[in-house]
């Protein structure tokens, strides 16, 4: 299954936006582009176009949710042919992917360790296993722990591994004990990134 390899740190540095917990960090110690200097010519900092805008915000989305260039654009596609505003529908439709709602839910730390849990087929959507993390939940799915991973080192210590995020997602229910979780409704753009500028994106593939 293809996926981006590259270092997430580095992807965070040239977005300027931490796409992982364990970005914040490094994004504190070099906030510059990785591979360039301070800025444009006579070291001041040039102003981004309005394509440049609309082409970064466009990359941190994609990273953010971890897909490909092709996968992104035909999700946008999708999104565009949906009553309602295209953005927010794109917004939604990356959240109800399945290793989206692991990592919500709290049973991966990053959205890259739940679609490495997602692709193990360590859970069962209405008692059926999966293992695409791209598969897109609805109101009324439960996704649940299989019988054979509750032995995994992993799910033993998950409350270490993945302790259980201050906040969760009012469209999901969690059961961390029974390590389940049940989509109660759909989510609404409140429930993605506050700082993510949809329209942006929009208007990138509008062009």
């Amino acid at each position: 299954m293809a996926r981006d390899t590259q270092s997430i740190v580095k992807m965070s540095r040239r977005e300027g936006y931490a796409l992982h917990p364990k970005a914040h960090k490094a994004l504190v110690k070099r906030s510059n582009t990785p591979g360039q200097g301070s800025g444009g010519r006579g070291g001041r900092p040039q102003k981004a176009s309005q394509y440049s805008l609309q082409l970064r915000e466009k990359q941190k989305v994609k990273r953010l949710y971890g897909l490909l260039e092709k996968q992104f654009s035909n999700l946008m596609k999708e999104a565009g042919r949906v009553p309602g505003q295209s953005g927010q529908v794109l917004l939604q439709f990356l959240e109800r992917r399945l290793d989206n709602v692991i990592y919500r839910a709290g049973f991966a730390p990053s959205r890259r360790a739940a679609r490495q849990l997602a692709t193990h087929g360590h859970f069962l959507l209405n008692g059926v296993r999966v293992d695409i993390p791209s598969i897109r939940v609805k109101a009324g799915d439960k996704l649940e722990l299989r019988e054979h991973s509750k032995g995994s080192e992993y799910f033993k210590r998950h409350d270490e591994t993945s302790p259980a995020p201050s906040t969760t997602p009012a469209w999901l229910t969690v059961d961390r004990k029974k390590v389940t979780v049940t989509v109660t409704n759909l989510p609404v753009r409140d429930d993605a990134e506050p700082d993510i500028k949809e329209q942006l994106i929009v208007e990138y593939y509008s062009r």
